[in-house]
Parts: structure tokens; sequence; C-alpha cells
């Protein structure tokens, strides 16, 4: 067997099934792309902004040769308990931590080879969703997510370089076709018509919104049961309908992630914040930004009542709680 086959083969064992492989190249040809984003004032406060690290890999590790892309699947399943959700991504274990543990591995593996090789989970700029679509991965659908044959597009994406001179895969192109579900289901009109992802304005998507630490008042009313992400183009998209479930154990979502309880997010404290929810992926924007979510979805269901937060000394609560007491009127 090659190196490649031998590679492929330790992430399956691993439960690992789409990895694909491309060439470690200066991405020029994303110029045009992200300088026309920065232009429109696409990017929003999460986004790096030197675009020579989002196209040079070389920056992470200067003699590497291939990128190997990794679809970690997620999904276990795809109800939606009640009127308040946490998004699919988030309900079990931080996956941050996940990737991390299953990436030293892989990497690790590669290094009793003798060569060498680095990892990425969400801490480099590269266009990770480009990468898997060079590396055969998946393709970037019209809502600009990396869509699988297996899984769809419910998978997170880790990124390896290497010095390891690698066969590379065939790219897979785009093939949502004339389909606009996902254009038409946007509640915020965030994904545009034309070129995939050029247009797309991640600053009023809600899964942004809902992590953001500051929203303005007309967002109040657009969360609509969502705590945290939104999940909408996902739900509505086709290669999503018929796809396999995930038999990574840590993705098994955790209880009161699938079934919140909207009174006892209004009143976490630091405590049910470190057990229950620092645990998951929505934990690194900290217990408030979730706390806020809760109350002013708490407040859209009850519509016309005055609802109690018990344990509140946060001025920063305090204010989106009045701003809302003033939105409602009450």
């Amino acid at each position: 067997m090659s190196v490649k086959d031998d590679i492929i083969k330790f992430c399956k064992i691993s439960g690992l099934d789409v990895i694909g492989f491309s060439e470690c190249r200066i991405f020029h040809e994303l110029d045009p792309y992200f300088n026309k984003r920065k232009k429109l004032g696409l990017e929003n406060e999460f986004e790096e902004k030197e675009l020579d690290k989002k196209i040079n890999p070389f920056i992470y590790m200067e003699g590497g040769k291939t990128i190997i892309s990794i679809a970690f699947p997620y999904l276990y399943d795809n109800d939606v308990n009640g009127k308040v959700y946490f998004s699919n991504y988030t309900r079990g274990r931080d996956y941050h931590l996940v990737l991390i543990e299953y990436m030293k591995k892989i990497c690790a593996f590669i290094e009793s080879i003798g060569a060498k090789a680095v990892y990425f989970v969400d801490s480099n700029a590269l266009p990770e969703r480009y990468i898997a679509s060079l590396s055969g991965v998946g393709f970037i659908g019209k809502n600009n997510m990396l869509i699988t044959q297996r899984y769809g597009s419910y998978v997170f994406l880790g990124e390896i370089i290497t010095d390891l001179e690698i066969e590379p895969d065939k790219k897979v192109e785009q093939k949502c076709g004339n389909c606009e579900i996902c254009l038409s289901s946007c509640p915020t009109s965030a994904i545009v018509k034309g070129k995939v992802g050029i247009n797309n304005n991640s600053n009023i998507c809600l899964s942004y919104i809902t992590q953001k630490k500051d929203i303005e008042d007309f967002w109040f009313e657009k969360l609509d049961g969502r705590l945290f992400g939104c999940d909408t183009c996902q739900r509505v998209c086709p290669y999503n309908k018929k796809v396999e479930l995930s038999v990574i154990k840590e993705f098994k979502p955790y209880e009161h992630m699938r079934t919140p309880n909207l009174k006892e997010l209004m009143n976490i404290d630091n405590k049910l914040f470190k057990d229950n929810y620092k645990i998951t992926s929505c934990g690194w924007r900290g217990k408030n930004i979730i706390k806020r979510n809760a109350i002013i979805n708490a407040l859209f269901i009850e519509k016309d009542k005055i609802i109690t937060v018990e344990k509140d000394t946060s001025p920063y609560i305090r204010d989106y709680y009045y701003r809302l007491l003033k939105f409602f009127k009450l």
C-alpha cells in the first residue's frame, strides 16, 4: 500500500471515512473573492483580516507539500424539540476538543513514518471548505456549506499540512444546479443569488447573530426559537434529507441540549454554565450570550407577559432585559 492508503486506513480505524488530499500551495485564485468581500463590507468580526493568512498555507508550515482534509460527521438526529433549540452542531461535546484529540493521533501516525505534520481545527484562517472541495471531500453549496455525499453538510472539518508528497484527489464540482431552496428559506436573506458564496452576507446570518456580543433590537424577533446557531439552510437542503448519521460517540447530544429548559437558561449561573454548557461548542461565548438569547426567546413565546429573571447580576443582561420590555411595550 502507498503512504496515502496507510493514512486513509488509519483514519478509517478511528471512524473517519471521508478523507481527501490536495496540493499545499498559495491559493492566488481566491484573491478576487476575499478582496470583493472586503470591499462590500461582508467580513464579520470573527474573520481574519490579513489576506496572506487566508491564502498562504506556508505561513503555517514552511515545507508543506500536501494538505489532508478530514470530515467529522456530527449529526445524531435532526429533531427540533419544542419552540426553542440549539443548533445541531452544539449539542454534543465541544467539537474543537473532539477534533483535536483525533487530529493529534493522525499526526502522530504520520510522524511515526518519518514525516512532519501540523493539524488545524478552527485555528487558522485558511479557507477550509475550499480546501475540502479541492481535496474531493465535498462541494461548496449555494449556502456556502461544505456538502459531502454521505453526511451532507453535517460535518466539521479539520486539516493537516504535511511535508509528504501525496497524490491529490479530484476536486468536487458544485452540484446545486438550479436548486435555490436555501435562498428562499433563509430568514434574513443572508444567502444571495450569484457566484457561490461571494455575495453571501455572514453579518446577517442568524447563526452569527446568535453569537454576537452586541445586537440591535430589530434582531430580537428574528431569533424565533434559536438559542445558538440556526440550521435553517441545512434542514431544507435536499442533500441533507437522507444522510448517514454520526457514529462518533463524543457528538452524541446531551439531553439538556436536545430539550433546552428556557427558565434554567434565563437564570443560568456560573456553576450550571461550567457543568452543562461550557463543555459544548457554544460554551466559548460565555454564559451571558446564551442567557440573553434565552430571555429574548422567552419574551417572544410569552408575548404580553413580563418574564422574571431571578439571578440577574450582570449590567449586560439588564440592558437587554429592559430593551426587550421597551420593545414589547411592557
